[in-house]
């Protein structure tokens, strides 16, 4: 391999390693959430009617994305960025945070949010 064809395996080895460091996810959380609660208003409020939703069985949803691995995620609905300061307002009222979202404005409080936000973002 002469010199030129080196440097150009070095320069694709770093950027591909910049590229795989730039892909991690941070970790969300919402340290005031209780996932199991927000598990249990997830079921009330009937999101896996139009959502498949982690750990839910029945229904699964298909009219809305799969909500599995949302913590992973960079982006919620039209392109806002996946932050609980964003999700959880995007809970209560879709529409008002995201024109355009097809999702509904849900019947539950800040509150409730906060604690389905924090399930969501575990699983």
């Amino acid at each position: 391999m002469n010199g030129t064809g080196a440097k150009g395996m070095v320069v694709m080895t770093l950027a591909l390693a910049a590229c795989s460091g730039a892909a991690e996810t941070p970790t969300r959380a919402v340290p005031s959430g209780d996932p199991a609660r927000g598990f249990q208003i997830i079921n009330e409020v009937g999101c896996g009617s139009c959502h498949d939703v982690p750990g839910l069985d029945w229904p699964r949803g298909q009219v809305g994305p799969p909500l599995t691995g949302l913590g992973d995620r960079a982006l919620i609905g039209s392109g806002l960025p996946n932050r609980p300061e964003t999700l959880i307002p995007y809970l209560t009222n879709a529409p008002a945070v995201d024109p355009g979202s097809s999702m509904p404005p849900m019947p539950i409080s800040e509150e409730e949010a906060r604690d389905i936000a924090a399930y969501l973002y575990e699983h």
